[in-house]
């Protein structure tokens, strides 16, 4: 199944995003989760990183909430929100 990981950051947090965006990234591509794709959220700005969203592929939410806990952005309380849901992938022009 596919899960979709929406996270919103604290109010004026991207110097604290900036601080553990390697340790992040380094997690990501180390992770037994697949994920299938990510990036920040951005402002209305279309320049101002605001949030993080993720399509990751997992066997149920426990697992997908295990690996968004243990991200380090969540472990630096970056995020403000996280919203977990299933996602049923019906298009995918790739």
């Amino acid at each position: 199944m596919h899960y979709v990981i929406h996270c919103l950051d604290h109010d004026g947090a991207v110097n604290k995003r900036l601080e553990h965006y390697e340790a992040h990234k380094a997690y990501l591509g180390s992770a037994a989760m697949k994920t299938v794709i990510s990036g920040p959220l951005m402002a209305d700005d279309e320049t101002t990183m605001i949030g993080s969203c993720f399509v990751v592929e997992a066997a149920n939410l426990a697992e997908v909430e295990a690996f968004n806990s243990a991200d380090p952005f969540a472990k630096a309380g970056l995020w403000k929100t996280v919203s977990i849901r299933p996602f049923l992938k019906r298009v995918d022009n790739r």
